[in-house]
């Protein structure tokens, strides 16, 4: 509690007070051009910084007490805050290993963030007189409850349009003049401390909000039309205030990190903002006022989200085929290991094992694909694998011998069908011909042990149901690099930067974090020296693969494995390191704890 205590206090973590509290980010928003400095990124998150730029001049209240958001080092690498509420500066190796290694950064992310909501309630109960989460559900008095109904809120606004048209720095100046008169007002019609702080924390969190310079101005205006609906939200909720989670929290939090990386003028923006306004004008009309609205529109915009961010033609081309080698990899390996599982105790030559694990397999995954597991063509195919081990085994009868001789030209030819399904070269597959005719000529003097029909008929069988065994465990990094994914797409992909495989092996903390980003988020990308401001598009069904998309068309598809690494070598920075809300409620406490009487004025 100490720490997350510490970590409230912060008073300079608000974003409304001007450039210095912005740490350079306003003069460019991720995604939109060139670093503003060789081998540093812009941004608020300058973790490159050294500690003297890390520093906030406008700043409230003194050094802040709390792991710092602007600093040198990530917050997730920062020591655990001290009784005495000091921060440490070194890491001994045992440090740094407890806290790459004790839950994941987004976790402690959590946690921090109901520090902040701890402070809060401390604040509320000491000025207000009461705990908000004292009761599960309040009703507000007449007059409040009355000036902030949906009606109410609806006179405000033209039929069908909307109540703040201008967009310009002056425009949204204005509306932020609007709410802080209509805060006032409803003040005024309070009849509790409790709520007059209610109506006063709401108000400067969204005018912590709108002030917000990286999210375009059209749609922050869309936001400050939330606050009504909020407010009734905190007035009758009391986990609004008191939980990090709260649905309405959530939804403002993911559309806030979406929309920070556009400058309001391009095509993806604008609809970005249309979905916006749709999204508020539905909590404007919904004949609920609790958070079961927030939670409908919330999962709405998480599906809008995940169909936007691949909705440019060559982006979908990209997710298309990485799914694609994402399921052929997938199966290849179940395939194989299901098939050393069923030969382990069959007596199979080693030729004949290599080839089928290593070709046949990927042989018979890419049918399953592209035809279907149940295709006449893929149980034709996974019949040959078990047709070759037969084959392939001690021949001591002439009747077993003859039919091998019979059969032989037929199992020839599907084995070369398999493997033109893979695009082998003609000679590559002229020398698994050979090593595989050899190998049956050799069986036909072997004195070992035939295999019996019976197992040749048991593996038939689970191989013609192989699909139903495939199982989520976590997979080695798939064969995937530019040329190839060049050759499956057809087009030029100088414009995808495929980060395989290898590097340093990342923890089991930092391969968490990586399965936990979500989607819209922005990130700052250090890859061959080259710095780009990318926000996260796509994760593959199986989490081995993610798609980050820089505003200049480039995109980097990257294996689970390298981005954990990134995350864990700082080469992957994400560009804000609290949500929205919980930025929003820390300026809310900086500006109470300098003026505490505003809460019941």
């Amino acid at each position: 509690e100490a720490e997350a205590a510490g970590d409230g206090a912060d008073q300079g973590a608000g974003y409304g007070a001007g450039p210095a509290q912005q740490g350079g980010y306003a003069e460019q928003a991720p995604g939109m051009g060139a670093p503003s400095r060789a081998g540093s990124a812009p941004g608020r998150l300058d973790w490159r910084a050294s500690p003297g730029q890390a520093s906030q001049p406008g700043s409230v209240g003194g050094p802040p007490s709390g792991p710092s958001t602007g600093g040198a080092t990530p917050f997730w690498k920062q020591p655990a805050q001290t009784g005495n509420g000091s921060y440490g500066q070194a890491y001994s190796a045992d440090e740094e290993t407890r806290l790459l290694t004790a839950g994941t950064p987004l976790a402690r992310a959590r946690h921090r963030a109901q520090g902040v909501v701890g402070q809060l309630k401390r604040v509320f109960v000491s000025n207000a007189g009461n705990d908000f989460a004292a009761t599960e559900y309040y009703r507000p008095s007449h007059a409040l409850a009355e000036a902030i109904s949906p009606q109410a809120a609806a006179a405000q606004y033209a039929a069908g349009g909307t109540l703040y048209e201008d967009y310009s720095p002056a425009g949204v100046a204005r509306v932020a003049v609007d709410l802080r008169e209509k805060t006032t007002e409803l003040k005024k019609k309070a009849e509790s401390k409790s709520e007059k702080a209610t109506i006063e924390i709401v108000a400067l969190m969204f005018q912590a909000i709108l002030a917000e310079e990286r999210i375009p101005p059209g749609i922050r205006v869309w936001f400050a039309r939330l606050q009504m609906p909020v407010l009734r939200v905190a007035l009758g909720e009391a986990d609004f205030l008191g939980s990090a989670d709260h649905p309405a929290r959530l939804l403002i939090d993911r559309m806030g990190s979406s929309v920070m990386g556009f400058d309001g003028a391009g095509v993806q923006a604008k609809a970005m903002e249309t979905e916006v306004k749709r999204i508020v004008q539905v909590i404007e009309q919904y004949p609920e006022t609790g958070k079961k609205v927030y939670q409908i529109v919330y999962e709405e915009f998480q599906r809008f989200l995940a169909k936007f961010l691949t909705e440019k033609e060559a982006t979908q081309k990209v997710v298309s085929v990485a799914q694609q080698v994402e399921q052929k990899e997938t199966l290849a390996i179940q395939y194989t290991i299901e098939m050393r599982d069923m030969l382990k105790d069959m007596p199979v030559r080693d030729e004949i094992r290599d080839f089928l694990f290593k070709v046949w397999a990927e042989v018979m995954a890419v049918s399953g694909l592209r035809r279907g597991a149940k295709h006449a063509d893929t149980l034709l195919l996974k019949k040959s694998a078990t047709d070759l081990i037969w084959a392939a085994s001690a021949k001591p009868g002439r009747a077993e011998r003859a039919r091998v001789i019979q059969d032989l030209p037929n199992l020839l030819l599907r084995l070369r069908s398999g493997m033109t399904l893979l695009a082998i070269a003609p000679d590559e597959q002229e020398v698994h011909i050979k090593t595989i005719s050899d190998t049956l000529a050799d069986a036909f003097l072997s004195k070992t042990k035939a295999i019996s029909q019976a197992m040749i008929d048991a593996m038939a069988q689970r191989l013609s149901n192989l699909e139903e065994f495939v199982s989520d465990d976590p997979m080695g990094d798939l064969p995937l690099d530019a040329e190839s994914l060049e050759m499956m797409l057809g087009i030029d992909a100088s414009t995808i930067e495929v980060v395989c495989g290898g590097g340093s092996k990342p923890t089991a903390a930092m391969l968490a974090w990586a399965a936990e980003l979500q989607l819209g988020d922005w990130f700052t990308l250090d890859h061959n020296g080259q710095v780009n401001q990318v926000q996260f598009a796509w994760r593959s069904e199986r989490k081995h693969l993610n798609l980050f998309a820089a505003g200049n068309g480039k995109t980097f598809l990257i294996q689970a494995g390298r981005l954990a690494a990134y995350l864990q070598a700082g080469l992957l920075l994400p560009q804000e390191e609290e949500a929205l809300t919980v930025r929003a409620t820390r300026d809310a406490l900086a500006k109470i704890e300098a003026n505490p009487e505003r809460l019941t004025a």
